[in-house]
């Protein structure tokens, strides 16, 4: 009898054991699910955008070994009297400016600092662009193959026949409504998949309607960035956060160590979920400039920036111009390239002047008309002025 009791007692406390971690794990999922829900509040989202690590799941991306690369400082610069009326409107944290490579403006606002990692939103694509160029030079990855070549999983789904430069250009076809203000939307389902732990894969794989034949038509689409990060990862067998930390990250020389947000699998939200201070972001953007050449090392091929950074995806005549997950003004100068993040992240990158604007910001009003298009005013005058 004693021994039964033993084994039951045993077993009920198995049992106790596994409801608790139940407890805990759902626990987790449903602080999640509400860091989802209160992420852009007016009192909370200056904070939220500095510490994405505690409120969804993380990877680091370890910034090697090697020294931090020098940002010199240059020359004073006197902005023009506008800027600080711009800063306090468009609720910016961030403004890091280089010339010549050398930090002539550096200011942070809203009780942020230089140490702070800030969520870069849609500027990771641009990342995801240069990774992707290390990969076509050494021909693991052909942007005219199909995306199911690399990832057989998408078979049968809406990206079945789109070819990886089609999700590169976001000329997938994909119906995906990316209203960040409708709670429905697919953009917001796609949060709630990450908030939940659930899988972007699946997420990805699970799309089954198309508004048009791939690589007919253009529209702003984030999945496809991820899909291109499942390319990635299909034709290397390297997950996006080795082959980021590895072929971009580490040569840059960073200052701290970055992080992705990703889903439950671990996979990075390479679409949106890089984190970095402002100051490394502009030492990516001066990489960008400098032809993808960075302290005596090539890290991204020179052809690659010349045919990332060119307006080539079918956008029309009334939109901005677009590349290869990088936006090109319309009326661009030689050289004029950005990468834009929700709520008003920019990498501004002037290769003819060789400047590079880095802006982090909690804009709530950043999808107001017009104020995409004076953001870009304002910083192609800063540009100017030096």
């Amino acid at each position: 009898m004693g021994h039964w009791l033993r084994r039951i007692g045993l077993a009920l406390t198995v049992l106790v054991l596994l409801a608790a971690a139940l407890a805990l794990w759902q626990r987790e999922r449903l602080i999640r699910l509400m860091a989802v829900n209160t992420l852009f509040s007016a009192d909370r989202i200056v904070s939220n955008f500095s510490h994405m690590d505690e409120l969804f799941l993380t990877a680091p991306l370890p910034r090697g070994d090697g020294a931090v690369s020098p940002l010199p400082a240059g020359p004073a610069l006197d902005l023009p009297p506008e800027v600080d009326t711009w800063i306090d409107r468009r609720a910016i944290t961030a403004l890091v400016i280089l010339k010549d490579g050398a930090l002539v403006h550096e200011s942070y606002h809203l009780g942020t600092g230089p140490d702070d990692l800030r969520i870069s939103w849609s500027m990771a694509k641009s990342f995801l662009s240069a990774l992707t160029g290390t990969l076509v030079a050494e021909g693991a990855v052909d942007l005219s193959h199909p995306v199911t070549h690399y990832f057989p999983a998408l078979a049968g789904s809406a990206y079945d026949g789109a070819t990886v430069e089609d999700v590169l250009q976001m000329e997938s076809g994909l119906a995906f409504d990316e209203d960040y203000l409708d709670f429905w939307s697919d953009i917001n389902r796609m949060g709630r998949v990450l908030a939940l732990g659930r899988s972007m894969d699946d997420f990805a794989a699970g799309q089954d309607q198309r508004r048009v034949e791939p690589g007919t038509d253009w529209e702003y689409v984030s999945i496809d960035t991820h899909v291109l990060g499942m390319v990635l990862r299909g034709a290397t067998g390297d997950s996006a956060t080795a082959l980021m930390a590895e072929r971009i990250i580490a040569p840059l020389g960073l200052e701290r160590t970055p992080h992705y947000v990703t889903d439950g699998s671990g996979t990075a939200f390479v679409l949106g979920g890089l984190n970095l201070t402002a100051r490394d972001y502009a030492r990516f953007g001066q990489m960008i400039a400098q032809g993808g050449h960075w302290q005596g090392r090539q890290v991204v091929p020179a052809d690659w920036i010349e045919a990332s950074t060119t307006a080539s995806a079918l956008t029309g005549p009334d939109e901005l111009g677009y590349g290869y997950q990088w936006w090109i003004p319309r009326d661009a100068r030689p050289g004029e390239v950005f990468g834009r993040g929700i709520y008003g992240q920019y990498l501004w990158i002037d290769r003819a002047r060789n400047v590079v604007i880095v802006v982090t910001a909690a804009d709530r009003a950043f999808r107001d008309p017009g104020v995409n298009a004076a953001n870009i005013d304002m910083l192609r005058r800063i540009a100017a002025g030096l």
